[in-house]
């Protein structure tokens, strides 16, 4: 009978999903020493070696492949077992780690948590900002809130809505260098670009009277990997930039930015879980 314990699961299946012993005993908020010696005793447990470590970092043996694909097995069914027995609870509580854009974060998901803090008060979250696409088991989140199509199937992914990418400068800008007309004077503007995600920089525009298609490619002066920056370079003046609507539209409101190029079309763009997951998903949907 073995008598590793349900941590010394949950730690290996850790180690072997981020394969660094430094990584999870940040995670964990001990010594990596302590991880070491973890693994030094589920090792004697089973008389096999489960991790090599070398100078490239560590992989898994077949055994550690083995004891990995069971642990995450039984994990996932304590999980969905702790899911289940909360959903019965009036007060629902715990820590739900969420990934998303800087953009979304600044601009309209933090207004909605006084909200969602009012009907909840247990819950805690924790915001992890980056544009950049993210492993959500090598980062340890729990939900990660991302635009455009889903890149796995290997995730229980929900919509929560439609996105869609229009072009704004600030009404300081316009007067300086004018309104653009058609897809084309954008050519004689300074467009701020995405120096993360390359693609972003392809603005396609669809004329709606003959359905002919126009693709501007953003380059200029200023360019940015993070789309908060990026809206922010449009409000101070600084070019054209393309940023999403939910955002952008309130600042047009407020009359900060302005929409151009209206008449053309821009691009569009389940197992049980925790309640404190559950409720998070619903409020922000």
């Amino acid at each position: 009978m073995s008598k590793l314990s349900l941590d010394d699961l949950k730690l290996f299946s850790r180690v072997a999903t981020v394969l660094s012993l430094t990584a999870v005993a940040r995670e964990r908020n001990v010594a990596v020493s302590q991880v070491s010696r973890a693994l030094q005793r589920m090792e004697a447990e089973y008389g096999a070696q489960l991790i090599l470590r070398s100078t490239h970092g560590l992989s898994l043996t077949p055994e550690g492949e083995t004891l990995n694909r069971h642990s995450l097995r039984i994990v996932s069914e304590l999980d969905e077992l702790d899911a289940a027995m909360s959903q019965s609870k009036s007060e629902v509580s715990g820590l739900v780690r969420v990934g998303m854009s800087s953009v979304l974060a600044q601009h309209s998901m933090v207004d909605s948590l006084p909200g969602l803090y009012r009907q909840y008060p247990l819950l805690r979250l924790d915001f992890r900002v980056n544009d950049s696409l993210v492993d959500i088991a090598r980062e340890s989140l729990d939900l990660a809130i991302r635009t455009g199509e889903p890149v796995s199937d290997t995730l229980v992914m929900r919509r929560l809505g439609t996105l869609s990418r229009q072009v704004y400068a600030s009404p300081e800008y316009l007067r300086r260098k004018g309104h653009p007309k058609q897809p084309d004077d954008l050519k004689q503007h300074h467009l701020i670009a995405n120096s993360l995600h390359a693609h972003l920089n392809d603005w396609l525009f669809k004329n709606p009277a003959n359905a002919a298609s126009s693709l501007i490619q953003a380059s200029g002066a200023f360019s940015s990997d993070s789309s908060a920056t990026m809206t922010s370079m449009a409000l101070a003046g600084l070019g054209v930039a393309r940023i999403v609507s939910v955002v952008a539209e309130p600042l047009a409101k407020e009359g900060r930015l302005v929409r151009l190029l209206e008449d053309y079309a821009g691009e569009p763009h389940s197992p049980l879980v925790p309640s404190c997951w559950r409720v998070s998903i619903a409020y922000l949907r």
